[in-house]
């Protein structure tokens, strides 16, 4: 549901995600499958890559020429996808305690809507329907349909370098508490592996983050704590959820273990 109905059964949690690469195992990534396996390939994709983290051009242009490179009709892209790309084994059962506890999953991407739901329904089964994405959208070309060769093209979410501004999806949450102290909070939480994610992550109260970005969130003070899967993901939210820690220790407890790991990185150089 989305806001504002995501507020009316007054959620203790809401939980908000990345996909490629969060939710999905990290080799294992459906962008990049498609443009490695039936566009331009895996070369010129990482240098695009590449060049995008270099500043030498921005996300949105990057990712469309990966789309743009896959003329395989979109329904047969689908298919491919759910047999080749895999899950976090431990979202399905993340999945079911939130719906349990009436937490809402908001997964919020840089790909594609109708590819995200395939996938979600194909390795979750039906009750993925219920998920919200948000995310960009994909349409037929002039003069053709998604089901021809070369017949689709990506719809992006909004105008922003990234095709989809994942914080503004947040902030109306935000705002809503802001404009009305006197209504319970729920604490928002975000799990993401991407530059995105992290600027999405200031509008919540924790952020999940991969190791990799452990440097960026202490220099930004975003509080965080880090991740390996969706088992320590769900261990932490429970515990969050029934009472037995808080956002203020989580967040400690997540810097204190990234300085000894950096530290015991250092000690083996």
């Amino acid at each position: 549901m989305p806001y504002p109905e995501t507020l009316k059964e007054n959620p203790k949690i809401i939980f908000f995600t990345d996909f490629d690469g969060t939710i999905t195992l990290k080799d294992s990534e459906g962008n990049d499958w498609l443009t490695d396996n039936l566009g331009f390939g895996e070369q010129r994709r990482k240098q695009g890559n590449a060049d995008t983290l270099n500043d030498k051009v921005i996300f949105r242009d990057s990712f469309w020429e990966m789309m743009e490179s896959v003329k395989t009709p979109f329904p047969e892209c689908i298919k491919l996808l759910c047999e080749n790309i895999k899950l976090d084994p431990y979202f399905k059962e993340f999945y079911q305690w939130s719906r349990e506890n009436k937490v809402p999953v908001i997964v919020l991407s840089s790909g594609m809507t109708p590819i995200i739901r395939s996938l979600l329904v194909h390795l979750i089964g039906p009750e993925a329907n219920d998920v919200e994405i948000v995310s960009n959208e994909v349409v037929d070309k002039a003069g053709k349909t998604k089901d021809q060769e070369d017949g689709w093209q990506l719809k992006y979410h909004d105008d922003s370098g990234f095709g989809h501004d994942k914080s503004l999806t947040i902030r109306p949450y935000a705002k809503h508490f802001a404009d009305k102290p006197n209504e319970p909070r729920p604490t928002m939480l975000y799990a993401g592996d991407g530059v995105s994610d992290l600027s999405a992550a200031r509008e919540t109260d924790l952020l999940f983050a991969k190791k990799g970005h452990v440097t960026y969130c202490e220099r930004e003070g975003i509080p965080f704590t880090v991740f390996e899967n969706w088992q320590s993901i769900l261990g932490t939210t429970k515990d969050i959820f029934e009472g037995k820690t808080n956002l203020k220790t989580v967040a400690a407890e997540g810097a204190h273990k990234a300085r000894q790991d950096n530290a015991e990185v250092e000690t083996a150089k």
